[in-house]
């Protein structure tokens, strides 16, 4: 059973919401978040990227860097900028990205149910990064951006929330990546009440984004014993059908010891090589090769692609399994140099344009991963490789923040 908790959030006052939100800490590095914002004095990356305001070459993990995160943070409430809701609610948030939309819950979810497995996840955490977002919550002591959680669709709960977004919204912008973002209250005790009760007949919620930012919100409520408001975490919860999976491709720096030519022999066991229609792939089971200049087709032979368990049935398992270990030699893709990984909001140009500026390597076009594997991946209490999945839009912190110490 689901449990979900209404809040007192951290709002960006109405009139500056466009200026103050933006894309999460981890999309951007430290340079694009200096440059996004050096005419905006309100953008949040003053707070979850501190490091814009200190010298050039800061370590973002330095204590000053949370530090004046916090003291930036404690400006922005006293100024005015960000204005506290007075009472509980819930929120609707919906994102629109071209023809794509999705309507999300912003409540509290259960650090305890995360825990215990309820709340299920599918990626491995890097213990840095969970000591990154750790101190960045207990310096605030506050939660300023959301995880994001899905639930398998419900028509009824699908049905209650057309409904509530039919009344007029708190705020209603366009970013400058042209995604729309339109936030509703709820705030009648009855719809907070009918909410809740429809979200705990959910047997179970997933992660999609933000493994990081729940295993430090757990650990934070585990170092509090839960003092405050820290057994819980900020989250929005979206319908599983409602989301919008894009491909995660792999770039390689370089060859190896092979040419083009034997690089095609070592891949002809592996796949059936067919002419690429276009760069993109259409279909599960085939990987687009760019290498040499142009695009290939690579469909994997049938004797691998045989039942298994759900993780390694992806094509970014078997791609691993097959090419990037025993043909490239990168068998742990988390670390390795000569591996890049490119979201697929970036189209298949920018992998011809990585691998033309070097003049070497190659470039794995994959299709998406399908959100029904995500879910039967993370029942099955499986992981999934690194960089299966690319959510998209991303959700924008500053639009709400949850404070510890309620």
């Amino acid at each position: 059973m689901a449990v979900i908790q209404p809040f007192a959030a951290w709002r960006p006052r109405a009139d500056l919401a466009a200026r103050i939100s933006e894309l999460p800490y981890d999309v951007l590095s430290s340079e694009e978040a200096r440059a996004a914002a050096r005419d905006n004095p309100h953008s949040f990356f003053h707070v979850s990227k501190a490091e814009i305001d200190l010298p050039d070459g800061t370590d973002p993990h330095a204590p000053e860097v949370y530090a004046l995160a916090k003291d930036n943070y404690d400006a922005f409430r006293t100024q005015g900028i960000l204005v506290r809701q007075t009472t509980p609610v819930f929120y609707l948030y919906r994102q629109i990205m071209g023809a794509h939309a999705q309507t999300g819950i912003v409540a509290l979810a259960s650090c305890r149910e995360y825990l215990d497995g309820t709340i299920r996840r599918h990626e491995l955490t890097r213990p840095d990064k969970e000591d990154d977002r750790t101190r960045h919550i207990e310096t605030l002591s506050a939660q300023t951006g959301p995880a994001f959680l899905i639930y398998r669709a419900q028509p009824s709960l699908r049905q209650w929330i057309r409904t509530a977004c039919q009344q007029t919204p708190d705020s209603d912008f366009g970013a400058p990546d042209g995604v729309r973002h339109t936030t509703w209250t709820v705030a009648e005790p009855a719809a907070i009440a009918a909410l809740s009760d429809a979200v705990r007949t959910i047997p179970r919620l997933y992660i999609a984004d933000g493994h990081h930012r729940t295993a430090a919100a757990a650990r934070v409520f585990q170092a509090r014993a839960g003092a405050g408001s820290s057994a819980w975490f900020l989250a929005v919860l979206f319908a599983h059908d409602e989301l919008q999976i894009l491909p995660y491709h792999r770039v390689l720096e370089d060859l190896g010891p092979h040419t083009p030519d034997t690089l095609r022999d070592q891949l002809a066991p592996i796949f059936e090589f067919l002419t690429a229609p276009t760069p993109q792939p259409q279909a599960r089971r085939e990987i687009n090769l760019y290498c040499n200049g142009r695009w290939s087709r690579l469909r994997f032979r049938s004797h691998l692609t045989q039942p298994a368990s759900p993780a390694d049935q992806l094509d970014v398992a078997l791609l691993q399994h097959h090419v990037l270990g025993p043909v490239f030699g990168i068998h742990d893709p988390r670390t390795s140099k000569r591996l890049r990984f490119v979201g697929g909001v970036r189209d298949t140009a920018e992998l011809e344009r990585l691998v033309n500026a070097r003049g070497t390597g190659c470039a794995f076009a994959l299709a998406p991963t399908r959100i029904e594997d995500l879910l039967a991946i993370a029942d099955a209490g499986g992981i999934m490789p690194p960089k299966s999945t690319w959510f998209e839009p991303k959700l924008r912190d500053a639009l709400f923040s949850h404070d510890l110490n309620d």
